[in-house]
């Protein structure tokens, strides 16, 4: 009889994987062991790794912020590089909820299983923007991207409070803000396809801003501290981004942000 999988091993070896469409499929064979009920966690193992996370393609080349091109929407090839920048932070949450999946021990089953399936819809994302990339006529990897957010996730290694506090709930959630004008301006240019992406993604984004806010909240049940003056406390720690608005305040509240942390935003 074969083995159940493992999810924090077979987390990793999605992470390590470069080839985005391998990574992809790997990732949906996980989440099919999942609800197959072929799996398990071993929430105390250590794992050594040799090769760099994470996994990806020669391309896109990474740049500074600063030099990833702009282009009017107006054109195939401005919204193609629109698409491609989206494709690119999809992939790297994909990349981002592995890594919280297979690097933090001593988490309930619930923690692992939560984030493989913020990992399984985010490269459902990915896929379904790198699949459009190409009706417009190009791949993921044709442009430069910056990559800002994996900067994050490897500062926050080595504490999962800060991990859920800065990169769900910080980067993650900037995503619910920047999303419907985004949507606006792809839908005024007439891609209703990459629209109809959008609105997928807005919806699914809610869910995993609202994992990391359980997260964190349980984190610091745990630790005895009180949730705002610690998430302020680390963000000055680890340089998170100062927030700027407009900010999409019920799409936070979904995602299980208090009235209190709304206020404070403004």
């Amino acid at each position: 009889m074969a083995h159940p999988l493992e999810l924090r091993a077979h987390a990793l070896q999605c992470l390590l994987e470069p080839d985005p469409a391998t990574k992809t499929a790997a990732i949906a064979a996980l989440a099919q062991a999942r609800l197959d009920g072929d799996w398990r966690v071993d929430s105390e193992a250590a794992f050594e790794v040799v090769r760099p996370i994470p996994g990806r393609p020669e391309r896109p080349q990474l740049v500074p912020p600063r030099l990833v091109g702009r282009r009017s929407m107006v054109t195939v090839e401005g919204r193609a590089m629109m698409v491609h920048s989206l494709a690119h932070i999809e992939f790297n949450a994909m990349n981002l909820a592995l890594d919280a999946l297979w690097r933090f021990p001593g988490l309930p089953d619930a923690y692992y299983t939560d984030w493989l399936r913020v990992a399984k819809e985010e490269a459902y994302h990915f896929s379904m923007l790198a699949a459009h990339l190409e009706v417009l006529g190009y791949a993921y990897g044709d442009f430069a991207a910056h990559d800002s957010l994996w900067e994050m996730v490897e500062k926050t290694k080595g504490d999962v409070l800060a991990r859920m506090a800065l990169v769900p709930r910080t980067l993650e959630a900037r995503g619910l803000d920047a999303i419907p004008p985004l949507r606006a301006k792809i839908a005024q240019a007439g891609d209703m396809a990459a629209a109809a992406i959008l609105d997928i993604i807005l919806r699914d984004e809610v869910g995993h801003v609202e994992i990391g806010n359980r997260w964190y909240r349980h984190l610091c049940d745990a630790r005895a501290l009180d949730p705002q003056a610690a998430y302020a406390a680390l963000a000055l720690r680890y340089e998170a981004p100062v927030l700027k608005g407009p900010f999409n305040l019920e799409a936070r509240r979904r995602a299980g942000f208090t009235e209190d942390e709304l206020a404070a935003l403004s």
